[in-house]
């Protein structure tokens, strides 16, 4: 594959995400933009240049006819589809920083309300826009959320296009607002980052840098939930800026079926696709053999793999079961990123092989002495671009040497502009001096390791586990608890310490799957002896952690705390397990 040629968008003046939608509609008129899968499957609703501009256009101008002027908030409450992404350049084209969410769960109220509601009071949204199928079940919600109730609301798909030329150009510029990405809330409340149009460009362009897409020839197959950062700005936003075509899944459908992700990828001889750790170990687990006959994963020579720690048993397990159908080991493209740095942030060569290293146990853990044990890490690439990455002391701020495990520090055009009305953290995070005076760095929190100008991602600073002076990653251990018993789900698991009289004790919650039930009957392959399940896992913590667990919470399926994007807060876990708040399976 021919490597990418410069992008000749930045030879066109183009400041803002609403000068580049117009560019493409008027150069591309007719082009797809979009393919959505209904259904997960075959029934396909398309949407060209022409479309997205038409409809942007048409709700700019009702969003301006309900009195919101540039720099209002609207948030979007809409499911995966084409009028999501309508609804967002909707906000763009009308000057409006657009809050990305997600409809609330009726059937999860308890939940998913409760942070809708504090995203809507931080952001101060005035206006939420949906569909009119959500529209009509919001009586149910506003009778739990007079909050929501007060808000106006705007169904976009019943807005018609006969009022698009009204349209004018509202006055914004690079630096304005975009949207605001509300943090997942792994680890704390959520907060919004703030993304400029020069944020998303900048990201957008280091993106197609590091992928080294080629717009003849790349095609994209995007699950992620467009209302999280991957989704929305490496699925929607990127194919807009590179001129790639897209196709689109709903979320849901790829979690119903894991497999219709790899069909897709199949059937349109995609080049480009990806997604978190998790989302690689689901599609090997569910495929069936007739299923995996069918496939040509051949062409498929970008899978990123984000968002969360990469495994290397993730990536031979994944090659394994798919490289008879042509997946190749050399796809892999793990990388890392986060929000308050747009998305990516490092990432390799598209071609080479991912990497892998071992480390001494010492050195991850904080160790005096060298215990002769290692831990294998995935290489996340190098810094990209014009960025600055530097792995420095978090308390010491002294900038540290390759081999030394330090905090995630970031400087460049990507790094977002604070968090949303929030000046202390926005303090904390994003003004990160070195001890030398050089700054001001994002602090991202997380903790890596720098080799070879290799950046391997060891886990986060909130979520350490410190016992006995000894560092532990609570997803090596979660990884070593849902490996004991077939009944523990896969990515379900929350490991913390807890403050004792004792000193830091570890804890660890994990649900049990549907089909089991407790009790200790030997004869029926679905009964599960809690007790003795304990004991199991505090034995394979003890050996392969050398630590031993105070306490274990089997929870029913579906009850541990995730974010919306699926990642386990374990904070939120940690609070609940104090509280007695968490429901037990047995």
């Amino acid at each position: 594959m021919a490597l990418p040629q410069p992008n000749p968008i930045q030879d066109k003046g183009i400041a803002t995400l609403v000068d580049l939608l117009r560019f493409r509609a008027e150069e591309n008129l007719f082009a797809r933009a979009y393919v959505f899968l209904e259904d997960g499957d075959k029934d396909e609703s398309v949407m060209s240049y022409a479309d997205l501009d038409r409809r942007a256009r048409s709700i700019a101008v009702q969003l301006q006819a309900l009195g919101l002027s540039p720099g209002d908030r609207a948030v979007l409450l809409y499911p995966p589809g084409l009028e999501y992404v309508a609804g967002f350049f909707g906000c763009l084209y009308a000057g409006v920083i657009a809050v990305p969410a997600y409809p609330p769960n009726p059937a999860r109220l308890d939940r998913t309300l409760p942070r809708l509601q504090a995203i809507v009071s931080d952001a101060d949204a005035t206006v939420a826009l949906t569909t009119e199928p959500i529209l009509q079940m919001a009586p149910f919600v506003f009778a739990q959320a007079p909050d929501l109730a007060a808000m106006q609301w705007l169904a976009t798909d019943t807005v018609g296009d006969e009022n698009a030329d009204g349209w004018k150009l509202p006055a914004i510029t690079a630096n304005d607002l975009a949207f605001l990405q509300y943090t997942s809330g792994s680890t704390q409340t959520p907060r919004g980052v703030m993304l400029s149009h020069a944020n998303l460009l900048h990201n957008l362009e280091l993106i197609r840098q590091a992928f080294e897409l080629v717009t003849a020839e790349d095609i994209g197959v995007i699950w992620l939930p467009p209302y999280h950062d991957m989704g929305l700005i490496g699925g929607l936003l990127e194919p807009i800026y590179n001129l790639m075509r897209v196709v689109l899944i709903s979320p849901i459908a790829f979690l119903q079926r894991p497999a219709r992700w790899v069909q897709a990828i199949s059937k349109y001889q995609a080049t480009v696709s990806g997604g978190p750790n998790f989302a690689y170990d689901l599609a090997a687990r569910k495929i069936t053999p007739e299923q995996l006959a069918q496939l040509d994963l051949s062409r498929w020579s970008m899978a990123f793999n984000g968002a969360e720690p990469v495994r290397p048993a993730t990536l031979e397990r994944f090659t394994d079961v798919f490289g008879p159908v042509g997946f190749k080991r050399e796809a892999f493209y793990p990388t890392y990123g986060l929000a308050e740095a747009t998305l990516i942030a490092t990432g390799g060569r598209r071609a080479a092989a991912p990497i892998l290293r071992d480390f001494p146990e010492h050195i991850l853990s904080g160790l005096p002495a060298d215990n002769g044990k290692t831990v294998t890490l995935v290489g996340c690439g190098v810094s990209l671009g014009d960025q600055k990455t530097l792995i420095v002391d978090p308390d010491e701020y002294e900038i540290l040497p390759e081999g030394r495990v330090g905090e995630i520090w970031l400087q460049g055009g990507s790094v977002a502009r604070g968090y949303w009305r929030n000046p202390e953290a926005t303090e904390a995070a994003f003004r990160g001096f070195t001890a030398d005076g050089d700054g001001p760095f994002l602090r991202t929190g997380d903790l890596g390791i720098r080799v070879n100008d290799q950046f391997f991602i060891a886990g986060r600073i909130k979520d350490l586990i410190i016992i006995d002076g000894r560092n532990h990653y609570p997803q090596d251990i979660e990884f070593t608890v849902e490996q004991v018993h077939p009944a523990i789900r896969p990515g379900c698991t929350a490991a913390f310490s807890v403050d004792s009289d004792e000193g830091e004790q570890l804890i660890i919650v994990t649900e049990i799957r549907k089909q089991y039930k407790p009790a200790a009957d030997a004869d029926d392959p679905l009964s599960l002896d809690p007790a003795a399940l304990r004991e199991r896992i505090r034995k394979a913590v003890s050996e392969k952690h050398e630590l031993r667990v105070r306490d274990i919470l089997f929870l029913p399926a579906g009850e541990i705390p995730k974010t919306s994007s699926g990642k386990i807060q374990r904070y939120a876990a940690r609070k609940g397990y104090l509280a007695g708040a968490l429901p037990a399976w047995d």
